[in-house]
């Protein structure tokens, strides 16, 4: 019995995860290639004898390649060629190293699909041409490429550029071979009609209302000869554009007010690196609510809102029809900005019953206005219950003709009144009331009940009295 026992209790367990732990690692050294070993998240081949001919890859049945986040390769001098579709799996791919090695070419597209690649070392290889357009979609922090046979061409000078415009203090020593096969410094490199080119993006004035159009032009210049693109980002209104060798313009119609605020950029490409110019759209819009509701407690009491509309609109609030002249105890108060839209709330502090009622915002600009209501209820009326449907007062605020609040500053102080001190004060005064008047029936009660005692009293001493006397007479006989 105790032999079971050991063999399906805790040490069975750990003997059943060994046997998973050997075949996962078997299962891994069938999938992982030769001269080569493999982790969940590492592959790295070192050993030269026989080496690798082909960029390593995982089996289908292994672990899955998007968990490898580095592959360190060297000493394979038969391994010369990155194809476009050998690392296109690896999309959780950071760290790539081949040193050491015969690699001769990359495919131009070899990277498309590894946004998450930062650091690339191709040290001591036998590279001699490397197009930008390999890694310009890429964010690298890091890319080495030290020991190479480039050729001295405009195909590398945007290496020299990079290496320019670098912000980290350490420079490669890079060299190139000429046509008489010298090493030439890159940092000495001069080519002839090889340079960066430039973007100049022409556009009247990018303001403009919504659900209009606009046509914007560019221009690039260069040598070699670079091409010319738009980006627009998320553009949601519909665009179109027309390219003509180095001119090319863009046209948006029917732009959206959610394009407000979003840049647009004219870029010019070409080998030694790109150049771009950009512009800021605005867009103009009537004012929309796009959210209101019923009031929340936190510190204070808020009503919520949300509001879009450029230029900024001037909001106003109304209660119970008549405007609502804003004080320190209640006031518009606007928490979050993002581009046109803004969010925030009518904050009120320590509302009470006479605070209920239809709460109305108004927002307005020189493009139109938007206005939305809704009912609020803070507090039941005394001697009512809370949840009981009170009766608002007619009218609690009247209108001082008070000026409409812009978004910017939406506290008005030139006529303050103090809204909820003003409620409070009534309520206590209604409650002094109640309290009198109960007390000065209590009292009543109390004077009656003796007067009526008294009185019982009385009638009573005297009925003892004349029961007395009549035993008291003297009997004849």
């Amino acid at each position: 019995m105790s032999s079971w026992t050991r063999w399906h209790g805790p040490a069975m367990a750990r003997f059943w995860g060994f046997c998973w732990l050997i075949i996962g690692f078997w299962r891994a050294a069938l999938a992982c290639p030769t001269s080569c070993k493999c982790s969940a998240s590492r592959i790295w081949c070192s050993d030269p004898s026989p080496g690798i001919v082909t960029f390593p890859r995982l089996e289908p049945t292994s672990a899955d390649p998007e968990n490898i986040t580095e592959i360190y390769i060297a000493n394979q001098k038969r391994l010369e060629i990155i194809s476009e579709d050998d690392v296109e799996a690896y999309v959780g791919l950071k760290n790539l190293t081949i040193v050491d090695s015969g690699l001769k070419f990359v495919a131009p597209k070899a990277f498309l699909k590894n946004s998450n690649l930062q650091h690339i070392n191709f040290t001591r290889n036998k590279l001699a041409i490397l197009s930008r357009k390999h890694f310009r979609h890429l964010d690298l922090s890091e890319l080495v490429l030290v020991g190479n046979p480039f050729t001295c061409s405009c195909d590398i000078m945007w290496i020299k550029t990079l290496q320019e415009i670098k912000t980290s203090p350490e420079t490669q020593d890079l060299y190139c071979l000429d046509e008489n096969s010298r090493n030439i410094s890159l940092a000495n490199l001069q080519i002839p009609n090889c340079g960066l080119p430039s973007a100049n993006l022409a556009a009247p004035n990018l303001t403009v209302e919504e659900g209009k159009s606009i046509t914007l032009s560019c221009s690039v210049a260069g040598d070699p000869v670079p091409n010319l693109y738009w980006d627009v980002g998320n553009l949601v209104s519909k665009h179109m554009n027309e390219t003509s060798y180095t001119q090319g313009s863009l046209r948006i119609t029917n732009i959206s007010s959610d394009d407000s605020g979003k840049q647009i950029s004219c870029v010019a490409e070409n080998l030694v690196g790109e150049d771009q110019d950009s512009v800021n759209l605005t867009v103009h819009f009537a004012p929309t609510i796009t959210f209101l509701e019923s009031p929340t407690s936190d510190h204070h009491w808020c009503i919520p809102f949300t509001v879009k509309g450029n230029p900024k609109p001037a909001l106003q609030w109304f209660y119970n029809g008549a405007i609502l002249n804003e004080s320190k105890y209640i006031c518009t108060k606007i928490h979050v900005t993002n581009h046109t839209e803004y969010h925030g709330c009518l904050q009120l502090d320590n509302p009470t019953h006479m605070n209920n009622g239809d709460y109305k915002l108004v927002a307005k600009n020189e493009y139109g206005k938007d206005e939305k209501q809704i009912s609020a209820h803070f507090m039941g009326w005394p001697g009512i219950d809370d949840g009981a449907n009170p009766n608002y007062p007619d009218v609690i605020y009247e209108d001082y003709g008070t000026a409409a609040n812009d978004i910017g500053d939406t506290t008005n102080r030139s006529n303050e009144i103090p809204s909820t001190d003003v409620a409070d004060k009534p309520g206590r005064e209604h409650l002094s009331v109640y309290a009198v008047v109960v007390i000065a029936s209590v009292v009543g009660f109390c004077l009656l009940v003796m007067l009526f005692l008294l009185k019982l009293a009385r009638h009573s001493k005297f009925g003892m009295k004349g029961f007395v006397l009549f035993h008291k007479i003297p009997l004849d006989g």
